[in-house]
């Protein structure tokens, strides 16, 4: 830099010159200003006007640069700034620097980080290009009122010192103030986060703090700790006054084939009782066809992960009476699918007997479709094994197979027409099979051939007014199939619950499981009615019913397929744009028109104010596990200007008493540099030792002082 200078200088005038290479360093330095002097009596060397340095990694601008060859200083002034490598540009009134502008001095500095956020101090020392130590500086990411720009920010940290590593890539501060609206509300005698150019490095979370009447006042203070470039462990205990210190970590790790995430949680409760769970993840891949994968979701206790707000962790393999834990083994090739899996359960009623729970290992599953044959038709072949076995119960092996051969056909006229075949074979063996109509316990073997044959034929109808069209399509399937099914010696596992809807209207067997199929010829027809727009807009009515010539047991009473016309089914849906939607499904009795079940579904409003509203009702089935249930649930929300958003939302159960299930208020600030977090909420639910409860949760980010995935502050 030194040669490049004095080579312009020499040769003297005005005007912009420019470009030069240092003899004594490899490193490229561009140069320019209006004018050039140089004093060879003190070797000051003077370039005044318009002044731009660069020696390829950094740029320095400014009004005034001298260089004093025999100190080896460099000195700017006036509208001085400078671009470091990393992004971050600093400002300054007066600097002194070195001649490879490694160290120096810099006065009234100001500085823009990559992230935006801002340092002003009084003054800087920069040694060895690593450290940048400032006093009596100012940090913060937000904004200034533009109406009023010396009032302070919505935070800030003011320290007697700061110091920007970049070595370690940290911001350290000594004697720091937090302040919120130029009060001051913290004092930290040290404090220290990530730079910008940090993705993850260990420390504090933000901590959360709230109330609830079941387990008290409780705080959250997560620490990360970052373990490697592609592992990490958050300790999360929770504190609570009434139930005392919950102990919870998650572990997360990425493999080169794969990955792994676990939770954990454990307490010792004022009952003195050992409480906690387990929920823990792994995906990975064998090669290119097979992969596996396991999920353990265990808790010590029926009521625990529930009344400390574990059972919404999305890790968990759950329903709200059920963990599940599986292994399994998955590959894909070409049109072939292969499955090994193993399940255990662990029930969370109060009626649930463990010995009753099943284990289910192995359970294999194959599929295949073949390539089209000469005819345009496909092959198929389903297979199924499966061992579940019960410590106290009925124990079930299977093995079924179901070939099939499908035929898609385009008729002259317009019709589409679908041609099906499968023949479906099961063996089954038992023990301690219970039987209905007093028959005794059954152990043994049990088989099934069932054939079958079905016929889909569908006439689309369109018709093209400017930018919309309609479609008309008349349905209908017919389905040939023996009776006797179901014998009694056939255990049902995997059918249990059964809903007859638009949804299955169509479908050849309406069962969702193996152990039951659906027997005898019947007839399924229906009606379809779309209007399409060109931006995307859709209105669809379908309505449909079912008749079979011969009335047997295969479906509960209740079900709406116990008779030789089915209940009718149908749904609407319209969704003209993005902010308006409403689906609608139903089955109504066919004799008078009584509805059996409802669902409503209806969201509309721009994000300034969305409503989204959800009915359902359904009636009793017989020998049906869940009662009648009739439940509307709403949310609003709202978008209240460009830093507020805030929602309700609200669970009513109709079926009984019509008492609330759960109610919630969201309310949320987030600009630039902050957001604050308030959830409240209120349960209804009773189990055991959780009781209805209301909760509140404060959350404050302080957005660049640290978050999970952008780097993580320190607080000492």
């Amino acid at each position: 830099m030194v040669a490049a200078l004095l080579a312009l200088a020499t040769a003297g005038g005005s005007g912009a010159y420019a470009a030069a290479m240092a003899p004594s360093e490899d490193i490229p330095i561009s140069f320019s200003a209006d004018e050039m002097s140089y004093d060879s009596q003190l070797g000051i060397i003077t370039a005044t006007g318009n002044v731009e340095v660069s020696d390829g990694i950094r740029m320095l601008f400014a009004d005034t640069v001298t260089y004093n060859q025999r100190l080896d200083l460099l000195t700017a002034s006036g509208s001085v700034s400078m671009v470091e490598p990393n992004g971050d540009v600093l400002f300054g009134e007066y600097v002194e620097l070195t001649g490879d502008m490694k160290d120096g001095i810099i006065e009234d500095i100001r500085m823009v980080l990559s992230d935006r956020s801002r340092i002003a101090a009084a003054g800087a020392r920069r040694s060895a290009d690593r450290t940048l130590d400032m006093r009596n500086a100012v940090y913060s990411p937000c904004n200034l009122c533009p109406d009023d720009p010396e009032r302070p920010p919505l935070w800030q940290i003011k320290a007697f010192r700061v110091v920007h590593d970049k070595e370690s890539r940290t911001i350290e501060y000594t004697d720091a103030f937090l302040e919120i609206a130029g009060v001051p509300v913290a004092y930290m005698p040290y404090l220290s986060h990530p730079d910008p150019t940090v993705k993850r490095q260990s420390g504090f979370l933000t901590p959360s703090l709230g109330g609830s009447s079941d387990l008290g006042f409780i705080i959250r203070t997560p620490y990360f700790f970052n373990l490697s470039p592609s592992s990490d462990f958050t300790f999360n205990p929770l504190v609570t006054f009434n139930e005392g210190v919950v102990l919870a970590g998650e572990y997360r790790t990425l493999l080169r084939d794969g990955e792994v995430n676990v939770k954990a949680s454990i307490t010792e409760d004022s009952e003195d009782d050992i409480r906690g769970h387990l929920a823990g993840k792994g995906r990975f891949d064998i090669d290119d066809t097979w992969s596996w994968g396991i999920d353990v979701n265990r808790a010590l206790d029926d009521t625990y992960m529930r009344r400390y707000g574990y059972m919404s962790d999305n890790t968990i393999s759950a329903s709200n009476n059920n963990l599940t834990t599986k292994v399994f083994a998955e590959g894909f090739r070409k049109r072939n699918y292969m499955a090994f899996n193993a399940y255990a359960f662990q029930g969370l009623s109060e009626e649930d007997n463990e010995g009753n729970t099943p284990y289910i290992f192995p359970m294999i599953d194959y599929n295949h479709v073949g390539e089209p044959d000469r005819f345009g038709g496909r092959a198929s072949l389903d297979a199924n094994m499966l061992v579940l076995t019960r410590t106290d119960g009925m124990d079930t092996r299977r093995l079924s197979l179901n070939g099939g051969w499908r035929l898609p056909y385009v008729g002259p006229e317009g019709g589409l027409y679908t041609l099906s075949t499968s023949l479906k074979g099961d063996l089954y063996h038992v023990n301690e099979l219970k039987r209905s109509g007093g028959k005794k316990n059954y152990t043994g073997a049990a088989y099934r051939l069932v054939p079958q044959v079905e016929l889909n034929w569908r006439y689309p109808l369109v018709r093209e007014e400017g930018s919309v069209y309609q479609l008309i399509e008349p349905i209908v399937s017919a389905v040939i199939s023996p009776y006797g099914g179901n014998p009694d010696n056939i255990p049902n596992e995997d059918s249990q619950e059964f809903e007859f809807d638009d949804t299955n209207l169509f479908s050849s067997n309406r069962f969702t499981g193996i152990d039951r199929v659906e027997g005898g010829p019947r007839l399924n027809y229906g009606l379809s009615w779309s209007v399409y727009g060109s931006k995307g807009g859709q209105t669809t009515v379908l309505v449909g019913q079912s008749y079979k010539p011969r009335v047997d047991d295969t479906f509960a009473k209740g079900s709406g397929l116990e008779d030789h016309f089915s209940d009718i089914v149908g749904k609407v849906l319209i969704a003209p744009t993005g902010l308006f939607n409403f689906l609608y499904r139903t089955r109504l009795d066919k004799e008078n028109m009584e509805a059996r079940r409802n669902e409503v579904k209806f969201s509309a409003g721009p994000p300034a104010l969305t409503i989204n509203t959800s009915y359902v009702y359904f009636d009793r089935q017989e020998d049906s596990l869940f009662e009648r249930r009739e439940e509307i649930s709403m949310s609003l929300n709202s978008r209240f200007n460009r830093y507020w958003r805030g929602g309700f939302r609200g669970t009513r159960d109709l079926s009984g008493g019509g008492e609330m299930r759960s109610m919630g208020i969201d309310l949320v600030y987030e600009d630039e540099c902050l957001v604050f977090t308030t959830v409240a909420t209120r349960t209804f639910f009773e189990d055991r030792d959780i009781e209805p409860a209301i909760s509140v949760l404060f959350r404050v980010e302080f957005k660049t002082l640290g978050e999970v995935k952008t780097g993580v502050s320190q607080f000492y």
